[in-house]
């Protein structure tokens, strides 16, 4: 059984950075595609980034792309999300999530099974 469980949030200022970790208690992330997203209020979630099972492919949403950074060590059952160059519009409620077969949109919550319970993250300007 999959578990997930999220650390890392905070509150920094714009320009900061903060970096998530997602780990599994359940051993069995290695084998799955793992993806972070973010569900701001009043918005639907969205896809931040994700990562293929062996780490060798990742995908981001055109709204972090050279300021995020997804990885993962398989070893310790994690996956982290590197956030760089904060602003303000990516305060969100930030979830991980793993599934075994994404849809073919990899940032697609619809194609993830298991979730995380959150953290927050606030940038404040």
């Amino acid at each position: 059984q999959v578990r997930l469980v999220e650390s890392g949030g905070g509150s920094v200022q714009a320009g900061g950075s903060l970096r998530l970790s997602c780990t599994d208690s359940g051993h069995t992330f290695s084998f799955m595609w793992k993806g972070w997203f973010r569900q701001a209020p009043g918005k639907e979630r969205e896809g931040v980034a994700a990562i293929s099972t062996g780490g060798g492919i990742t995908y981001y949403a055109d709204s972090v792309k050279g300021r995020f950074t997804i990885s993962q060590d398989n070893a310790k059952n994690t996956v982290y999300l590197q956030m760089n160059s904060l602003k303000p519009e990516d305060t969100a409620m930030y979830y991980c999530a793993a599934g075994p077969s994404p849809r073919s949109n990899r940032l697609d919550p619809k194609g993830y099974i298991y979730w995380g319970q959150g953290t927050q993250v606030t940038v404040s300007s």
